[in-house]
Formats: C-alpha cells, sequence, structure tokens
C-alpha cells in the first residue's frame, strides 16, 4: 500500500507585480496538474504550506513552515494568487509549497 498524500504540489512563481513594482503581500504559485482557470477553481480556499529548513532548532526542530491561503486564479494558465501570514521571502521564487487539500468544499 502506497503513502496517500493529503496535498498537491505547487511551485512559486514570485510575487503579483506591475511592470516595475512588486506587491509582496501576494504571491503566484502554479500548481502541478493544473492547466486551466477552470481547474484552478477546485483549489481557491485551500491551505498553502511553504516548508523550509533554517539553521537554528526551535523546539528541536529546523523545520519551518509559512502558511496561506489560495485566493483566486491568475490568468488562463491555472496559476492561482495566495496571501501568507507573513509575505514569501525572495528567496522562495521557484522553491516548491503544499497545496493542501482542505478545508474541502465537496
Amino acid at each position: 500500500m502506497g503513502s496517500t498524500r493529503l496535498y498537491s504540489k505547487g511551485r512559486v512563481l514570485g510575487h503579483k507585480r506591475a511592470k516595475r513594482n512588486t506587491r509582496p503581500n501576494t504571491s503566484l504559485i502554479q500548481i502541478e496538474g493544473v492547466a486551466t482557470k477552470e481547474d484552478a477553481q477546485f483549489y481557491l480556499g485551500k491551505r498553502v504550506a511553504y516548508v523550509y529548513r533554517a539553521k537554528k532548532a526551535i523546539e528541536g526542530s529546523k523545520v519551518r513552515v509559512i502558511w496561506g491561503r489560495v485566493t483566486r486564479s491568475h490568468g488562463n494558465s491555472g496559476a492561482v494568487k495566495s496571501k501568507f501570514t507573513s509575505n514569501l521571502p525572495p528567496h522562495a521564487f521557484g522553491a516548491s509549497v503544499r497545496v493542501m487539500l482542505y478545508p474541502s468544499t465537496i
């Protein structure tokens, strides 16, 4: 029996931005297997976790998480906008995130 994963993989594309100004309070995420705006509708409201390792251990663990939520779709390619509790740092661009399959609307 294989493991049951409770999240979809995603990739941080960057911050929401105009030509010159960046808006770091909103991050763009491409979810694996999502290619259209209609596919992205399923993920609206789902929680997103950016998991990373830090140098200093806190309570015995070096793993940290920044939580966020998918807010709306972005464009026609299936990318989504999401807001995190604290803005994602620029070194997270290109990093993977976990798009949880909860809260569920089905």
